[in-house]
């Protein structure tokens, strides 16, 4: 319906690796949708573009390849935007990529935040037609209101309480001084 409506498309490749069922669920929609923004931590993106690695879980687990290319050739393979997540994001398309640099590990210590990121992606691709633009500047958004949160509370639990007020209360001003966001070449 998406598709018909033209509507962008955000696939979270929540777990791919995990389980054959999820990655051939993954590559089902992929080849039966147009997926415009394709989203998942390194090995779950790795897997879906065919590299031999290990996924546990939902846990991102170390890939041999270069993330930039593999991100880049499967954005061309599947005409779209392909953001893989870590402590650097990569945003790629057959034509250009990014680099997010902004962000804590403290994401890390929780659950869910990569199912929030992807969220907050939806949101973006929603009022910017360039997939790639929009992603790279959800995640700085992300990254920043992270920043932000870690300054003012150190735990886990504070910290989660602090982020959702960053994420609500970030001004535009904040976050333009304080993303990193580089193209690549």
């Amino acid at each position: 319906a998406a598709n018909r409506l033209n509507h962008p498309v955000v696939l979270d490749a929540v777990g791919v690796g995990a389980t054959d069922l999820r990655t051939k669920k993954a590559k089902e929609i992929l080849n039966s949708v147009k997926v415009d923004v394709l989203k998942g931590n390194k090995s779950e993106i790795a897997k879906l573009a065919g590299a031999d690695v290990f996924t546990r879980g939902v846990e991102a687990m170390d890939v041999e390849e270069n993330l930039s290319e593999l991100a880049e050739n499967l954005a061309d393979e599947w005409n779209n935007t392909v953001v893989i997540t870590g402590a650097h994001d990569i945003i790629a398309t057959k034509n250009k990529s990014y680099v997010v640099k902004n962000g804590h590990e403290m994401l890390g210590k929780f659950v869910g935040t990569g199912c929030m990121v992807t969220s907050v992606i939806g949101c973006f691709v929603a009022v910017e037609p360039d997939y790639a633009k929009a992603s790279a500047s959800a995640l700085a958004y992300f990254g920043v209101a992270a920043e932000l949160a870690i300054e003012k509370k150190k735990t886990p639990a504070a910290f989660k309480q602090q982020f959702f007020d960053e994420l609500y209360e970030l001004e535009a001003n904040e976050l333009n001084e304080m993303q990193e966001i580089e193209e690549l070449e």
